[in-house]
């Protein structure tokens, strides 16, 4: 029986044995039912055993029907300002992508870091690529963008006497893009689905608003260390040195002379333009009426600005048909998120959860939030990121707020939200690591010993950069 067969029954079994034995001491009734719907909802989620977005419509069912919250009312629970923010982003990555600008910064970083030197430095300026556009757009995206790049640039550079395909830089170099692709998808809220999931269901549980200032403020640092030791590590697994390779070749093979176009020149502004708004955003908004300036504001109107201003072509920057791409599927399936963790505050079991979790308040902060990020990289590498981050981070924000750590909660909240975008292993355990594993050039060995070794640097890196950066700030 597959795992997708196991949870399709797995979970309404748990909603349904809620329903019949009692709860726990101290806890309702309806907390309990919604306790089994949190399991259950993990377990399709965590197996896929229904498309992510159809579990994503449970709440909409299963908490009206239990008396926790009425049909209105869970309906307005599936909709935030964050998803306003997502969904500008995505129709400005739709536009960079449609007028070639990722290829254009792609091929900028490879001249000036990549092109001479050793094959190191190509492998670092690849994965510094992969990583600044992954800010921008999805991971996955990047790393379908960069991927055909990388084995031109391969097949460019590796000479007749070379090892196997599958050594030194041959495989590094898509077992690179595709970590660069996860670990820059971290530096701005829009980088990454599963960013956006928790800072709104943070947001929603206990008020703890993160700014997409301050989401890069903590994002970046972890970005600008996580590649260059994810290159290092993954150098030495693949051991790029003991393998030769033609760095002038390669450079010829990616070498672009092709003149900027009028559509690429007027979308740079724009981004800048929307980038500037949206860091200075939490400095503006106290001069305006309140809750009216916000990220996803700046988002709508970047938005705004692609379907009016022309190309220079006789058409808009975007139009609806390349718009009508966005990821609708994943705003319902945040939507389910937030429907699922408004029924744990009705109903109560965010506060019983967090009550139950007081023991740990004797236990360093620190330690806390090395086991929490431990154990949500250990979920994520064999569920979705984001079916992790909508099971983990309600936990999370609940213990938070029974530790009464005010606006400590941070501590716990950040490392957690960044580590459910942390996994490396599998090659189906993300979409660039699915897209690497897809060229042919990766041995399972090498892709788990360096998965293994950058999740566990990981633990300390997240934690170690949010607790520094947060004293800091202080």
């Amino acid at each position: 029986m597959t795992a997708s067969r196991i949870g399709l029954f797995l979970g309404p079994l748990a909603f349904a044995i809620t329903a019949l034995i009692a709860p726990p001491d101290g806890m309702s009734q309806e907390a309990w039912l919604v306790a089994g719907l949190v399991v259950w909802m993990a377990a399709w989620w965590m197996t896929e055993a229904l498309p992510l977005t159809a579990t994503a419509l449970l709440p909409f069912v299963v908490l009206p029907l239990s008396g926790v919250m009425t049909a209105r009312e869970t309906a307005g629970a599936y909709y935030a300002p964050i998803l306003f923010l997502l969904l500008g982003g995505a129709f400005l990555a739709l536009a960079i992508e449609r007028t070639g600008l990722h290829r254009r910064l792609s091929l900028a970083i490879l001249n000036t870091i990549g092109t001479s030197g050793g094959q190191g430095r190509l492998l670092l300026a690849f994965m510094i690529s992969a990583a600044i556009l992954s800010m921008l757009i999805s991971n996955t995206s990047t790393a379908l963008i960069m991927m055909p790049m990388a084995l031109a640039v391969l097949s460019g550079g590796i000479t007749a006497d070379s090892a196997p395909s599958t050594d030194g830089i041959s495989g590094a170099l898509p077992m690179g893009i595709a970590f660069a692709a996860s670990i820059g998808g971290l530096g701005t809220i829009v980088g990454s689905p599963t960013n956006g999931i928790a800072v709104a269901l943070l947001d929603d549980m206990i008020g703890l608003q993160i700014t997409f200032a301050e989401w890069m403020l903590y994002g970046i640092p972890v970005v600008i260390i996580g590649v260059p030791l994810a290159a290092w590590l993954i150098a030495k697994v693949q051991r790029v040195a003991d393998h030769p390779f033609d760095v002038a070749a390669a450079r010829d093979a990616i070498d672009d002379a092709s003149p900027w176009s009028s559509a690429e020149k007027r979308l740079v502004p724009i981004i800048a333009i929307t980038f500037f708004l949206w860091m200075t955003q939490r400095w503006v908004a106290p001069y305006l009426p309140e809750n009216s300036w916000t990220d996803g504001t700046i988002a709508i109107l970047a938005a705004f600005a692609l379907f009016i201003l022309p190309d220079g072509s006789g058409r808009p920057l975007l139009i609806w048909k390349e718009a009508d791409r966005a990821p609708w599927g994943v705003i319902m399936m945040f939507g389910g998120g937030l429907a699922l963790a408004a029924g744990m505050q009705s109903s109560g079991l965010a506060g019983w959860l967090g009550n139950a979790l007081l023991p740990l308040e004797v236990v360093p902060l620190i330690l806390i939030a090395v086991a929490i990020v431990g154990m949500v990289i250990l979920v994520t590498e064999f569920a979705s990121n984001v079916a992790t981050a909508s099971a983990i981070i309600p936990v999370v924000a609940s213990l938070a707020a029974a530790l009464g750590l005010g606006e400590d909660a941070i501590l716990l909240a950040m490392p957690a939200a960044l580590a459910a975008s942390w996994g490396f292993i599998l090659p189906a355990g993300t979409g660039p690591n699915a897209i690497a594993w897809a060229t042919g050039r990766l041995k399972i060995g090498r892709l788990v010993r360096a998965g293994i070794l950058l999740d566990l640097a990981g633990i300390f890196l997240i934690v170690g950069m949010s607790f520094a950066i947060t004293r800091l700030i202080a």
